[in-house]
């Protein structure tokens, strides 16, 4: 049976009104499970009107009160752990313990949003001049919005809506059309958290959506995650329409493995960093850096019998499976295109897994775990980001040559290095142009109280996701100069004031 989704708009699902509507697949069958109907620039705009008419009185909650509704959020999280996991492996494919993890990275914000009162504090200075006092506050955009991807759809939904709300702004959500229950659903627990209707929306849609979105006048904020192309395009839209936008764009994360490494352990976290979640994270590993051919020959060696003993299949096969499908065909033939185009271009497939099929799941997005040696980077498997199980080895003779692969490559959203020395660890830590850096830690995704975020084409604006900078970017800063003279006791001033 093919499920119609709905949006969510005051405080209840809505069907939508376009006619329009997208399809959602079981991803280990290729079956439609479910429609998600795509929203029109109108449809966009009632949920806006209705979002400003709430806002207002939202805002004027002191932010002790509001953080006490993340604070319940907190709680039903817990409590439906399970529904949440269940509900995101069936449209998106993660495996059960993937879609767990997929929530409690969410989770872990809207704890940090708790603290909302101290972070929205502002600064004051007493007697900056003769009877003047200095103070700033933090006070929210109005209406911000958030246009998030199919690979984590419970955990960036409340990266931007938790600090975003929490700070007094009404939120417009349009998650993925792919895997939209999810968000549904987090909005559904968000109410029963005690939020008021209107301050989080859920709007389904396509393209058509996003440009209303980026267009509409009254939204003030907008944040986005997907790729770099999109990333580019809606920043720039956004930003020219006067709006106050971030953007994070696709990734080719490097793990550099010097000679001192232990190689058992690096190798173990390239297997997971590179094929969990099937390959689709922005911050997965992509290409493995050996230094020197000793390395790189002793790790394609303890690679292989590990990545051909990856157990692949769908989520419901237990918590063993370390990686179930892709989100769609498309997805699949893309990246088996890619791995086509590597070989054609002379890399070595070290493992092949092309011809993966599961008995029973014949249909589904299977796509076998693949590995490629002596990858190097003019190739198209190196240039591209490849969102799927697929690794690239690229050997490098010297650690410079090594440390350069990563930085000379326009993506920067993350990178690692395994090794026991800290003196080439503290040297790349420091030089290295990418924004997000693991030392002996594959997936360098800071916790919720530090601040994600890439350089160079991974990123476009100038805050990151989450920790501090979130409320930096969905307040703006009032400062105000403030003087009380005494007109009984002194008379009237003419003269502007000044700091003497």
């Amino acid at each position: 049976m093919v499920t119609e989704l709905t949006h969510w708009i005051d405080g209840k699902h809505v069907k939508g009104t376009s006619g329009r509507f997208a399809d959602v697949y079981n991803p280990a069958t290729g079956e439609v499970q479910a429609r998600t109907p795509l929203a029109t620039a109108e449809e966009i705009d009632a949920a806006v009107q209705s979002a400003k008419a709430a806002q207002p009185a939202w805002a004027a909650v002191n932010p002790q009160r509001r953080a006490r509704v993340l604070m319940k959020f907190v709680e039903l999280l817990h409590r439906d752990m399970d529904k949440l996991a269940e509900a995101l492996s069936r449209e998106h494919g993660k495996t059960i313990p993937d879609a767990k993890g997929d929530v409690i990275r969410g989770l872990e914000v809207a704890e940090f949003c708790i603290g909302a009162p101290h972070l929205l504090k502002g600064e004051f200075t007493d007697g900056a001049g003769p009877g003047i006092d200095i103070y700033s506050m933090r006070q929210p955009l109005g209406i911000a919005a958030g246009i998030t991807p199919f690979n984590f759809p419970a955990m960036i939904p409340m990266w931007k809506f938790c600090p975003a709300i929490v700070c007094g702004n009404a939120f417009i959500l349009k998650p993925s059309e792919r895997d939209p229950s999810v968000p549904l659903m987090l909005a559904e627990l968000m109410s029963e958290a005690g939020l008021p209707d209107g301050i989080l929306q859920v709007i389904n849609g396509d393209k058509g959506a996003v440009d209303a979105i980026l267009d509409h006048e009254d939204i003030g904020g907008v944040g986005f995650v997907g790729s770099t192309p999109i990333a580019q395009y809606v920043y720039s839209r956004g930003t020219a329409a006067g709006k106050r936008v971030q953007c994070f764009g696709g990734a080719k994360n490097h793990m550099i493995i010097m000679p001192d490494a232990d190689l058992d352990q690096a190798a173990d976290a390239l297997v997971g960093a590179g094929y969990g979640a099937a390959g689709e994270r922005c911050m997965a590993i992509s290409v493995a850096v050996p230094v020197g051919d000793k390395t790189a020959d002793l790790l394609i060696e303890k690679l292989i019998p590990k990545i051909e003993a990856l157990k692949v299949g769908p989520y419901t096969a237990g918590n063993d499976v370390d990686y179930g499908p892709v989100v769609t065909a498309a997805a699949r033939d893309k990246i088996l295109g890619l791995v086509d185009q590597g070989v054609k271009e002379g890399a070595t497939l070290a493992v092949d897994g092309r011809d993966f099929k599961m008995q029973g799941y014949e249909n589904g997005f299977f796509v076998g775990p693949c590995l490629f040696d002596n990858v190097t980077k003019d190739m198209s498997i190196y240039k591209e980001e490849i969102f799927g199980p697929v690794l690239s080895t690229v050997r490098a003779k010297t650690y410079e040559e090594a440390l350069s692969l990563a930085m000379d490559h326009e993506m920067g959203n993350g990178v690692a290095m395994f090794t026991r020395d800290g003196d080439a660890a503290r040297d790349f830590v420091s030089r290295i142009n990418v924004g997000m850096v693991g030392v002996n830690v594959p997936i360098p995704v800071p916790l919720a109280y530090h601040t994600f975020g890439g350089w160079k084409k991974s990123v476009f604006g100038d805050l990151n996701q989450h920790g501090p900078d979130a409320f930096r970017f969905y307040t703006r800063t009032k400062t105000v100069t403030s003087r009380w003279p005494s007109g009984v006791k002194e008379g009237a001033e003419f003269v502007i004031p000044t700091m003497a």
